[in-house]
Formats: structure tokens, C-alpha cells, sequence
């Protein structure tokens, strides 16, 4: 199983862009979908995540801005990002937790927020 995270780009500040992270095969019983991202120089930090119920959690620089949505049929997590700023740049990893020491991650998608 292998998880493909697309959707990064090259946007100006206050744009927007859409990520997207989806399962090559089949996982069951995925128990939380996240995005976490990693600036230049700076440990991966915590962006957001949505339970399986549907409780979505976000990161206070990113609340407002950011909306995470799955699509369970489609093993499919999204993450709409909004009014973007510089500080937002950095590659965008997507994770599907399973259970305690069993979780899987995406390879990463760039992304730039310059003028």
C-alpha cells in the first residue's frame, strides 16, 4: 500500500490550492487521515487531521484558512488551503493512522506560497 499525495504548486500569497492524498490498495480500518508539513530547516510540525467519525482537528495557524475532508470509499483525504501566506510554504506529507505503531505516509508535495 502506497499513498500519493499531489495537489502542490507554486501560488502567490492569498491564494488557494488543493491537496489531495490517496491509497493504492486497500487499507481497512483507518482510524485518523492527517497533513503534516515540514519547512526548510524546521522539524515536520502537526497541520490537521479528521477521525473516522468525522471530528476534524486543526493547527492554530491553519485554522480558518484550512479544511480537511475524506472521502472513505476513495481511501481519500483532502486538504483545501485558503488565503495562503509565505509561512505556509513547505512540503505537505498526508498519514493514515491505523493503530499504535502501524501507520502509513505519503511522499510529499511541495508547496510555495511567493509572489
Amino acid at each position: 500500500v502506497q499513498l500519493q499525495a499531489s495537489g502542490g504548486g507554486l501560488v502567490q500569497p492569498g491564494g488557494s490550492l488543493r491537496l489531495s492524498c490517496a491509497a493504492s490498495g486497500s487499507i481497512f480500518s483507518i482510524k485518523v487521515m492527517g497533513w503534516y508539513r515540514q519547512a526548510p530547516g524546521k522539524q515536520r510540525e502537526f497541520v490537521s487531521s479528521i477521525i473516522s467519525g468525522g471530528t476534524t482537528i486543526y493547527a492554530d495557524s491553519v485554522k480558518g484558512r484550512f479544511t480537511i475532508s475524506k472521502d472513505n470509499a476513495k481511501m481519500t483525504v483532502y486538504l483545501q488551503m485558503n488565503s495562503l501566506k509565505p509561512e505556509d510554504t513547505a512540503v505537505y506529507y498526508c498519514n493514515f493512522y491505523l493503530r499504535p505503531g502501524y501507520d502509513y505516509w505519503g511522499q510529499g508535495t511541495q508547496v510555495t506560497v511567493s509572489s
